[in-house]
């Protein structure tokens, strides 16, 4: 049932099969956090953990979309690729504490493991909301952190909005690297581990010519 809801949007004509593979969960991660359980506000501030990555990179658009103020954490190597999708203000994480380089928000999205979300509490307004998609806040004994833990679900009307964002050039998608289904656990892992920007895509075809056109789509 979740995949047909997924595919039942027809492909924007702009993108590649590539770009348009990489966006459903991202996108609708990114939105449904935001707007269904963060209830974003025009003109509030939001800090995106992982700006960089496959959900946060849409969070960022999304936000700004939105008229919001949008501060990001990335790594030292994604900085700059943080700054292009529209973030307002951009922290490296091994250089800089968010609580201490920012000004409170009303809004924080956590989408990396470790311990910026026990930290990132201290940052919110009084009446601020975190919403978080590590998977080990569904096993927290904190009702702060079961409470803002959330799973995407399908949404076809969601997604339809999402493509007519992407037709209108409103919003972009990113791919990491596209590899073939034999190579995805290798290529995942080594996505986190040097927190690559954007999606990896696995192609699933018949033969190594088949991936290289789609390989050549894409570019």
């Amino acid at each position: 049932m979740r995949r047909a809801i997924f595919c039942r949007r027809p492909k924007p004509p702009k993108l590649s099969h590539i770009e348009a593979a990489s966006i459903p969960i991202g996108a609708l991660t990114a939105w449904q956090g935001l707007f269904d359980h963060a209830d974003l506000q025009c003109g509030e501030r939001v800090l995106v953990h992982g700006g960089a990555g496959a959900v946060g990179v849409f969070a960022i658009q999304l936000a700004k979309l939105q008229r919001a103020h949008v501060v990001a954490t990335a790594t030292p190597g994604n900085l700059d690729f943080v700054s292009s999708p529209g973030a307002d203000e951009v922290i490296g994480y091994n250089d800089e504490r968010f609580e201490r380089s920012t000004r409170k928000v009303d809004v924080v999205f956590h989408t990396v493991g470790g311990e910026t979300l026990d930290r990132s509490w201290g940052i919110l307004k009084p009446r601020g909301r975190l919403v978080t998609i590590v998977s080990t806040a569904a096993n927290s004994t904190d009702e702060r952190v079961k409470k803002a833990f959330f799973i995407v679900e399908p949404n076809q009307k969601q997604l339809s909005k999402l493509a007519e964002l992407v037709e209108a050039g409103s919003i972009r998608p990113v791919v990491d690297v596209v590899v073939p289904l034999s190579q995805a656990p290798d290529a995942y892992a080594g996505h986190v581990e040097r927190r690559g920007q954007g999606k990896v895509v696995v192609a699933v075809g018949r033969d190594v010519n088949w991936l290289s056109a789609l390989a050549q789509e894409h570019r």
